[in-house]
């Protein structure tokens, strides 16, 4: 029994080597635990063209590379496995697997989500990251993992706004403007500036609201503003290529009833890999607010840019609405924010 117990050994490590993968450092009992899994990864985003939906796709082959083909992934662009605001209560539920999932979509269900688009908050992708390690991202980490999910790769988007009217630059441009600000803390600024909000809209239904009128104004990640094409049916376009007050954590996020499920091995490749691709997912989205500006002019919008003067206005602003409202809903929000104050 001795002798055929280190024939089955060698001949797993004869496989695992013939497909490139070291043996040392591995625990092959932890790896023969279960057979090769098969994840399903949903989010909202077009295929191909829209960097999230990249960044899925590399995630999912590195992943599938690094654990041998253990682990196997299929994903689901544009919501087709699932509407996009019932993504983040599935994860919950552990009836999906994964999802690149905007972090205020989910303020609903998890009041402190909210922070992942807190107006004027973080000004630049730089400081954004630094959040991943600050008490901010402790605090949020463990949240997320009270209520069932796990945060893979923290990825933070610029956004601006694009017009069917007058631009909006500064914040007296906002009022009465019908306008989709993406969070309910952005939403508050954009209110106490004087703006009509209209909330509930994920980013792929803003074209449909834009065009039959129920929105004058939509604000949304340059990586959306492109993916759904509202160049199209704006006229004016504040963009993210200089600054920007809106920027959002749209991390991949998965569900950990189903991260508890996998091997110790298995969980540690997933969260390496997510790092990983944080960096891909920076470097695109610093892109796609160069390349935003460009689709829009070339569509016939007139496109404006902002400086730290403005960001400066509409900050003042959020203190004495979004921020203080965010602070007041509990000590755990409150926390958040003195971290990520301290964070420049």
């Amino acid at each position: 029994m001795e002798d055929t117990k280190e024939i089955s050994q060698l001949r797993r490590s004869l496989l695992l080597g013939a497909a490139g993968a070291s043996i040392a450092g591995y625990d092959l009992s932890a790896w023969a635990q279960t057979g090769a899994k098969s994840l399903k990864i949903s989010h909202q985003f077009p295929s191909g063209t829209d960097f999230r939906d990249r960044l899925c796709k590399k995630f999912a082959d590195e992943v599938s590379k690094k654990t041998n083909g253990e682990l196997k992934f299929d994903v689901y662009p544009q919501s087709s496995l699932m509407k996009t605001n019932a993504q983040f209560s599935a994860l919950r539920k552990g009836a999906l697997d994964f999802s690149f999932y905007p972090m205020p979509y989910a303020g609903g269900e998890v009041v402190e989500a909210n922070i992942g688009l807190m107006p004027a908050l973080v000004n630049s992708y730089e400081q954004g990251a630094k959040w991943k390690n600050a008490e901010v991202g402790k605090i949020l980490n463990k949240v997320m993992e009270s209520k069932g999910i796990v945060i893979v790769s923290w990825v933070w988007q610029a956004g601006g706004v694009a017009t069917r009217s007058g631009p909006i630059v500064v914040p007296d441009d906002i009022k009465g403007v019908k306008v989709r600000g993406g969070s309910r803390e952005f939403d508050a600024m954009l209110k106490a500036a004087g703006g009509s909000v209209m909330t509930s809209i994920p980013s792929n239904e803003i074209y449909q609201a834009v065009q039959t009128g129920s929105l004058d104004a939509a604000y949304t990640s340059s990586a959306s503003l492109m993916s759904f094409k509202l160049a199209e049916l704006t006229k004016n376009f504040t963009s993210a290529k200089n600054k920007s007050y809106w920027y959002m954590l749209e991390p991949l996020m998965m569900s950990k009833t189903i991260f508890d499920s996998l091997t110790p091995k298995q969980r540690d490749v997933i969260m390496a890999v997510g790092t990983d691709m944080e960096k891909f997912g920076t470097e695109q989205a610093k892109l796609d607010d160069i390349d935003a500006s460009i689709a829009f002019a070339k569509a016939g919008n007139k496109v404006f840019e902002m400086d730290m003067s403005v960001i400066d206005k509409w900050k003042a602003v959020a203190k004495n609405s979004a921020w203080k409202e965010f602070s007041e809903r509990n000590e755990t929000c409150a926390a958040m924010m003195r971290s990520a104050e301290k964070i420049s």
